[in-house]
């Protein structure tokens, strides 16, 4: 056997090993996602590194090796739009070694950078044939993507996909059980309100809708604060 294919095999099962503990380690997804980030620049040196998460039918940038905070969370493609859109929806990488922004699919956001650079690796995020998302590497400079470089960060796709799905499911979880906290509490003041001002659930929930915006604080503090001076006022006539 090649020392050479031996040892760099050697090394990227090392390095898959490590994403699988580290990636199992980690709760919020953001947490996850620059773990990716971090890992496939190891693996494959790019000058730019982007982790697209499938959201119902866009594809959301929720991750870059450079800063972006202007457009990560903001910049969304429809599934099929450019490069990216076209990997998620047929589940396919793509290597563009140079001119990648003349490929017919490639489309031009102006305020990317990197959508002059040369070279362009896009990978799928897949569980269980699901698409979760994408994997988006460039290169300043052409560069020739080998099938080692493209078979490691399509691994990386694979064992990331599920992790990425269950923190999406534990987060939507949890906002689901916060949404139902924060109804309880506002129907609990509501029909405080309408007990004390004698008037209509209706009319008491405006009052707290109008509450809300004037002190522009949420319906559930608003709510909270109700149901406190209500048991408060309760303790005192005891």
């Amino acid at each position: 056997m090649n020392l050479s294919f031996a040892s760099d095999e050697k090394r990227d099962i090392d390095v898959l090993h490590e994403i699988g503990e580290r990636i199992a380690a980690a709760d919020p997804l953001y947490t996850v996602l620059k773990l990716v980030v971090e890992f496939v620049s190891t693996v494959v040196k790019s000058d730019s590194c982007f982790i697209y998460v499938r959201e119902g039918s866009e594809i959301i940038l929720r991750a870059s090796q450079n800063p972006h905070a202007d457009i990560v969370d903001r910049l969304k493609l429809r599934m099929g739009e450019g490069i990216t859109g076209w990997v998620a929806e047929h589940k396919k990488p793509v290597a563009i070694a140079k001119d990648a922004l003349l490929d017919p699919r490639f489309q031009l956001f102006h305020e990317l950078p990197e959508d002059r650079f040369q070279a362009f690796l896009s990978v799928p995020i897949l569980c269980r044939d699901k698409l979760v998302g994408v994997i988006n590497l460039q290169h300043r400079e052409p560069h020739d993507y080998t099938q080692r470089e493209i078979r490691l960060v399509s691994t990386i796709g694979f064992l990331v996909g599920p992790e990425i799905e269950l923190v999406r499911f534990e987060t939507e979880n949890a906002k689901s059980a916060e949404l139902s906290e924060a109804r309880q509490l506002v129907e609990s003041a509501q029909k405080v309100l309408g007990r004390n001002l004698r008037i209509p659930d209706e009319d008491a929930y405006l009052v707290l809708q109008r509450e809300s915006r004037q002190r522009r604080k949420s319906m559930k503090e608003i709510a909270e604060a109700i149901l406190l001076a209500n048991e408060i006022g309760h303790a005192h006539t005891c």
